[in-house]
């Protein structure tokens, strides 16, 4: 480029998850090219070994908070970048480890490993914005790359990023296809669950599992009776709420008001 680089500084960190989030960016695959000519990466163990330092324009955050140390990790990457967005639904509602949040760590500790003693986790798994200010969630267990993608362009752009807050029951209508829960008594969180996968699992006769998370305004309570007529015990229900997005605050009351009931 000659002269200085001023290309943007993107940052990709990583926190309690399985990492699916973060290869997303590297199954951008064509677009990762024309990404890679007009930011700068600066922090990405899952794709380089070069690190530039702080402060970064842009940083995305994958995984929840576990540990004390973590927390103060976190707070060390928001100072240093000028926006932080979360993404996937351990960064934005604590992820499938947040279970432990209704059991208690030290309960499942003691199930998962054999010198439980050793661990040095948090009684809870937490989403980031918990913890710090963010700029952006984006959802997804894990996310859309091209969601993914409308973030950053959005972000260098100086703009908000255009990623819907309706259900995936739009995208299932968008699609011309028939609702499992109507045509096939299929149990589904579609109504209440956030659009983004492309009604993936109602496009295979499959029942949505909340993947994307809670939409905005979800009417939770109003789905309980239909999900009842396809067959689910309160039980039942409190399981379908209780898991990628089960620390979300729609889905983790509407698993509560079930386990009263």
């Amino acid at each position: 480029m000659g002269g200085r680089d001023r290309r943007p500084k993107l940052a990709v960190w990583k926190f309690a998850s399985c990492d699916g989030c973060q290869l997303t960016l590297l199954d951008c695959e064509d677009e990762l090219l024309a990404l890679g000519d007009a930011v700068r990466i600066a922090h990405f163990p899952e794709a380089t070994r070069g690190r530039l330092r702080g402060p970064y324009d842009l940083s995305l955050v994958e995984g929840s908070i576990t540990t004390k140390k973590d927390v103060a990790r976190i707070a060390q990457i928001r100072r240093q970048s000028r926006r932080l967005v979360t993404i996937g639904a351990c960064a934005t509602a604590g992820g499938i480890q947040a279970l432990r949040n209704f059991a208690g760590q030290p309960g499942l500790a003691g199930q998962v490993y054999p010198e439980p003693a050793y661990l040095d986790a948090l009684a809870t798994s937490t989403p980031i914005a918990e913890h710090v200010p963010v700029d952006f969630e984006l959802r997804g267990c894990p996310i859309d790359k091209r969601q993914l993608l409308e973030v950053i362009t959005a972000f260098l752009a100086g703009r908000r990023p255009q990623v819907p807050a309706y259900s995936v029951c739009v995208e299932c209508k968008l699609a011309g296809q028939v609702c499992v829960m109507v045509a096939h008594g299929t149990p589904c969180l579609g109504p209440v669950t956030q659009a983004g996968c492309g009604a993936l699992c109602p496009r295979f006769d499959r029942g949505c599992y909340g993947c994307f998370g809670p939409m905005e305004t979800p009417n939770t309570a109003s789905l309980a009776s239909p999900l009842a007529a396809c067959g689910l015990d309160r039980g039942a229900i409190v399981r379908l709420y209780r898991s990628f997005n089960a620390a979300a605050p729609a889905f983790r009351d509407e698993s509560f008001r079930n386990e009263r009931d």
